[in-house]
Protein backbone atom coordinates (compact mmCIF):
# COMPACT_ATOMS: atom_id res chain seq x y z
CA UNK A 1 0.00 0.00 0.00
CA UNK A 2 2.71 2.10 0.88
CA UNK A 3 4.59 1.67 -2.99
CA UNK A 4 1.24 2.98 -4.16
CA UNK A 5 1.09 5.90 -2.66
CA UNK A 6 4.84 7.13 -3.19
CA UNK A 7 4.28 6.20 -7.10
CA UNK A 8 1.31 8.53 -7.03
CA UNK A 9 3.80 11.56 -6.15
CA UNK A 10 5.53 12.98 -8.80
CA UNK A 11 9.14 14.91 -7.98
CA UNK A 12 9.44 16.82 -11.37
CA UNK A 13 7.93 20.06 -10.61
CA UNK A 14 9.64 20.30 -7.12
CA UNK A 15 12.83 19.53 -8.87
CA UNK A 16 12.45 22.30 -10.54
CA UNK A 17 11.80 24.79 -8.72
CA UNK A 18 14.58 24.02 -6.49
CA UNK A 19 17.04 24.15 -9.55
CA UNK A 20 15.01 28.08 -10.42
CA UNK A 21 15.74 28.79 -6.87
CA UNK A 22 18.91 27.98 -6.84
CA UNK A 23 19.85 29.49 -10.10
CA UNK A 24 18.66 32.79 -8.67
CA UNK A 25 20.16 32.74 -5.67
CA UNK A 26 23.68 31.99 -7.32
CA UNK A 27 22.56 34.86 -10.04
CA UNK A 28 22.15 36.63 -6.90
CA UNK A 29 25.22 36.32 -4.84
CA UNK A 30 26.67 37.15 -7.91
CA UNK A 31 25.73 40.30 -8.66
CA UNK A 32 26.15 41.09 -4.83
CA UNK A 33 29.57 39.90 -5.31
CA UNK A 34 30.37 42.05 -8.36
CA UNK A 35 29.07 45.50 -6.93
CA UNK A 36 31.10 45.26 -3.72
CA UNK A 37 34.42 44.38 -5.56
CA UNK A 38 33.79 46.95 -7.85
CA UNK A 39 32.50 49.56 -4.98
CA UNK A 40 36.46 48.13 -3.49
CA UNK A 41 37.96 49.53 -6.54
CA UNK A 42 36.17 52.70 -6.87
CA UNK A 43 36.80 53.42 -3.40
CA UNK A 44 40.79 52.91 -4.11
CA UNK A 45 41.39 54.61 -7.06
CA UNK A 46 39.43 57.94 -5.24
CA UNK A 47 41.32 57.84 -2.64
CA UNK A 48 44.59 57.40 -4.76
CA UNK A 49 42.83 60.35 -6.75
CA UNK A 50 42.59 62.26 -3.46
CA UNK A 51 46.42 61.65 -2.62
CA UNK A 52 47.64 62.79 -5.56
CA UNK A 53 44.89 66.23 -5.91
CA UNK A 54 46.02 66.65 -2.63
CA UNK A 55 49.73 66.06 -2.97
CA UNK A 56 49.79 68.27 -6.56
CA UNK A 57 48.23 71.47 -4.62
CA UNK A 58 51.22 71.64 -2.41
Amino acid sequence: MINTLIALYSWTSGVVMIAIFALVCITLVGILVNFISKSKSNDESNSLNEDNNSESEY
